[in-house]
């Protein structure tokens, strides 16, 4: 039987086990369109091929599992770069499959044509340009077990309209893509890294996104109360360990809670877990963890001794490494160690523990916290909202924060949202950001409502680019600049407009009685919340500096 190019895809996707695309239709990318219109996929119209991506990823990042989004050929495909890019930061598997001109045209500059190969390729783990529809049996596949295997990451695929239309005869299927086996570990090097945990004196576990994506976190639990090893975490390890859990200290880094950032400081075995050794995370590299050695459990081998000199470099699954640890490591006391753990715990509880205004977003925070669903999922723009949600919404369980890490995306946290809601549509999902963020992909307000997906907007409210004020405000003598809206819209008019409840918060009363009727209802809502623009995300570390130099409480 004979297919075109775009049946074959939209055959092949179905094959994939997807089950929802979101995207734009355009001139190029037509053809995939018509053959969508027979699928059993389900396709999601977003208003802008940015927040296409991001949808993608809400699916992809709260699900671990690859996502797919489409886009037209030209400014199609430069709309989605930026959550291209993003994925790639964040290790998120996602398939971008865009329209391109026909084969002949490709080059000549074309109406909407652009090099999509060309500008996906330093954004993406890999990327394809098809010139036969007959390519696609195998690049589909191979673009599923790229962008899952090891490090996950986006892959692109871009497909020239005539391929599109080429028909060919089809007599059997691939089989699906697949992510490749994971390599054993060496044995002699998981024995060297459970010799250095047995002989340290003040060990701690510094854990990132990788420990999620290999599902490692019921594991990392049991080891760390078995073996008595505190834990900090990175942003996107957030959810690892219960925020409750005695033995684990939080956020580190610029924005990190002090009991973390001294524990780094004063630990004489750093195990990093899934992680990068980003800046936001290090501080000055060269004071970071001085005092300590350095065993590096990752999959990707180009993450070893890129910021940080490891002393034992493990290259594997963290969850198959941590379940090797277990057998190998040994029961002890280490009574200095723990005199120093039980001080920082008694440090972080009375962190969180401090009192202030209702309007404050640490306590605004934690009070929606206190009266949300325990399975909510929790997303994030990018700026102060997104570290006062770090710092204080108590995650007890993994993919249940989605926020643009790496990149530090503005506009990321409303269509990421949609894309949780798509894929838990049994579960609340909150959007934290901020009046700085909103506006960077306000427009797929209009998703929310078409679907009317159970995600509820909260937005702090004031007036700036919030974390661009504070850093001028601390670091450039309060010389400000660019950073205070000279008129800011009335959001929650604008979410009226389209259809969606919605109110402004501006005293305390209001935090108690409307926040929780609009939370606590079925189906989108946005809640305005005013604050003032003084307010500063501390503690803070100042760039530049070691963790240690953190100012503020």
């Amino acid at each position: 039987m004979k297919y075109s190019g775009a049946e074959i895809t939209i055959k092949l996707l179905e094959r994939q086990g997807i089950t929802t695309i979101a995207g734009i239709p355009g001139g190029a990318n037509l053809p995939l369109y018509h053959a969508l219109s027979g699928s059993s996929i389900n396709h999601i119209l977003s208003r802008h091929e940015q927040g296409a991506g991001f949808i993608a990823q809400g699916i992809a990042r709260s699900t671990g599992k690859t996502a797919v989004c489409f886009a037209t050929s030209g400014p199609g495909v430069v709309n989605l770069l930026t959550a291209i890019a993003d994925a790639k930061l964040d290790s998120i598997p996602v398939v971008a499959i865009t329209g391109q001109v026909a084969s002949s045209f490709i080059g000549t500059d074309a109406f909407q044509e652009i090099d999509t190969y060309g500008l996906s390729l330093p954004i993406t783990k890999h990327n394809f340009l098809v010139r036969s529809a007959e390519e696609l049996l195998t690049v589909i596949p191979e673009a599923f077990r790229i962008a899952g295997s090891g490090r996950p990451g986006p892959v692109v695929i871009d497909i020239p309209k005539d391929v599109q239309n080429e028909r060919i005869e089809i007599s059997s299927w691939p089989l699906p893509g697949m992510p490749d086996a994971i390599e054993p570990i060496d044995d002699s090097v998981i024995r060297t890294a459970a010799q250095m945990i047995n002989d340290a004196q003040r060990p701690l576990f510094y854990i990132g996104g990788g420990v999620i994506v290999s599902e490692a976190s019921s594991l990392l639990r049991e080891i760390i109360h078995e073996f008595s090893i505190p834990v900090v975490s990175t942003l996107n390890g957030l959810g690892t360990i219960a925020d409750d859990d005695p033995l684990y200290f939080g956020m580190l880094g610029m924005h990190g809670a002090r009991a973390a950032n001294e524990l780094v400081d004063s630990c004489d075995l750093l195990i990093a877990l899934g992680v990068r050794f980003d800046d936001r995370a290090t501080g000055k590299v060269s004071e970071f963890a001085p005092d300590a050695a350095i065993v590096h459990i990752d999959i990707d081998k180009s993450e070893f001794n890129k910021i940080k000199k490891n002393h034992c470099s493990v290259r594997g699954n963290v969850a198959e490494a941590l379940s090797l640890l277990k057998d190998l490591l040994v029961k002890q006391q280490r009574s200095g160690w723990d005199a120093v753990v039980k001080a920082g715990e008694s440090k972080l509880i009375a962190a969180q523990t401090k009192e202030g205004n209702v309007l404050h977003p640490s306590n605004v925070i934690r009070f929606v916290s206190s009266i949300a669903p325990g399975n909510t999922i929790i997303t994030t723009d990018v700026g102060q909202h997104q570290m006062w949600v770090a710092q204080h919404y108590p995650f007890k369980h993994p993919r249940t924060l989605l926020t643009s890490g790496g990149l530090g995306t503005m506009g990321f946290g409303l269509p990421s949202a949609i894309g949780a809601a798509l894929a838990h549509p049994d579960r609340t999902v909150i959007c934290f950001s901020g009046d700085g963020s909103i506006l960077m992909n306000i427009q797929e307000l209009a998703t929310v409502a078409d679907y009317q997906l159970n995600v509820k907007v909260l937005l702090f409210n004031n007036g700036h680019l919030g974390l661009v004020r504070q850093q001028q405000e601390l670091f450039y003598n309060k010389t400000y600049m660019a950073v205070k809206f000279i008129r800011n819209p009335e959001f929650a008019v604008i979410a009226a407009g389209f259809g969606i409840r919605s109110v402004t918060i501006s005293d305390p009363s209001g935090v108690t009685k409307a926040l929780p009727e609009l939370l606590l209802q079925n189906g989108p809502a946005l809640i305005n919340v005013i604050i003032p623009h003084e307010y500063n995300v501390l503690p803070m570390v100042p760039p530049g500096a070691a963790n240690r130099d953190t100012i503020g409480d």
